[in-house]
This record gives C-alpha cells, sequence and structure tokens, in this order.
C-alpha cells in the first residue's frame, strides 16, 4: 500500500469533494461535515463511476396512526451519493449501499499530514 498527498485540506471545504487517479485507479475523495473519506470510482452494481454522481440526503417518513398524519423531514444532507448510471445509493460515512443491503463501496484512508490530504491506495 502506498501513500499519496491529494489535495490541502483548506481546498476541499465540507459537502465538496474530488475524484484523483492514485495507482491507476479513480478515488473519490470526500468532506463531510469536516470528516474525510475515500472510495474507488466504482459502483458494484455495473460498475458505473458512483463518485461522479450527485450528493444528497435522505427524507425521513414517520406515520402518527392516531392523528393518521405523515411527518417528514430531510436529514444526512451531503452524506449520501448516488450512482449516475442507475441509482445506487451509499452512505458516505460508512460505505454501505442503501438500495442493496450487505454491498459497499471500497473504501481508502484519509489522513490529514501537515495540512493535506492523504490517501492510502
Amino acid at each position: 500500500m502506498a501513500s499519496h498527498a491529494v489535495i490541502s485540506a483548506e481546498e476541499l471545504p465540507p459537502g465538496d469533494h474530488l475524484v484523483v487517479e492514485l495507482e491507476g485507479k479513480e478515488i473519490g475523495v470526500y468532506n463531510v461535515d469536516g470528516e474525510y473519506y475515500a472510495y474507488t470510482n466504482w459502483c458494484a452494481h455495473q460498475s458505473g463511476p458512483v463518485c461522479e454522481g450527485p450528493t444528497s440526503g435522505f427524507l425521513e417518513a414517520e406515520f402518527d396512526r392516531e392523528e393518521m398524519e405523515t411527518k417528514t423531514e430531510y436529514v444526512r444532507e451531503g452524506e449520501i451519493v448516488a450512482c449516475p448510471w442507475h441509482g445506487w445509493e451509499f452512505d458516505l460515512v460508512t460505505g454501505e449501499c442503501h438500495s442493496k443491503p450487505g454491498v459497499q463501496l471500497i473504501s481508502h484512508d484519509v489522513d490529514v499530514d501537515d495540512g493535506e490530504l492523504v490517501v492510502t491506495v
């Protein structure tokens, strides 16, 4: 495994990401609320470029049977990425797929070293 400095941490603000090529692999590097995550740009469904997809959140709903009302709340903004090919959704914090249980993104360690984001591949 090799470590690669990819960008200064201050150049990747919360909610932003970039895709870099390291050792012949495309890697998506994300800043989610000040925490950094890196994933191979490959969707388990049909090999789509998952890290080129949009990031969003979830709409959670709760149904109150007594009042017969549904309450909704938009949560986890910027923590979900959807593959642009077929819409499979992945959690950027855990790498888990929300569309298919048991499927995960291929993750890589990210460290901050002297202000630089260093990804290990």
